[in-house]
């Protein structure tokens, strides 16, 4: 079967879903967009994260993601099935109670299976608040 190729405001809807998920702890949610094992790289690290556990994850924890908000947006889709998504995010998260607010570059790769659009790959770089 042949894909038109995801147009950038789709590509976004996904990306804005998987951080929608996160805010409500929608564990069901964040698995069903996550691949069967998605790379994450951030400030842990490096991980290979299972489809399940990512929902796990998404649900526990002494945390939660008070709001979000995207910008300098910009998406590829080399091929119909694969999107890539690099943005900045500043995000307001509670962290074993203490409140704060985070400025990160983050990417995501999604692939389109036989389950739909699926993040295989995401990244966050936290970014410094000093100016060049």
């Amino acid at each position: 079967m042949s894909h038109t190729k995801a147009t950038k405001d789709e590509v976004i809807e996904l990306e804005t879903s998987y951080w929608d998920a996160m805010k409500a702890k929608d564990g069901v949610r964040s698995a069903a967009l996550s691949g069967e094992t998605t790379l994450v790289t951030g400030a842990q690290g490096v991980a290979l994260i299972p489809k399940a556990k990512m929902g796990q994850m998404t649900e526990s924890g002494e945390w939660t993601l008070e709001s979000y908000e995207l910008a300098e947006i910009h998406v590829e889709t080399p091929t119909p099935d694969v999107a890539i998504i690099v943005y900045t995010v500043t995000q307001k998260v509670n962290i074993n109670g203490k409140a704060q607010e985070l400025r990160a570059a983050d990417s995501s790769t999604w692939v389109r299976g036989s389950e739909g659009w699926q993040c295989y790959a995401h990244s966050e770089t936290f970014l410094s608040d000093a100016t060049a």
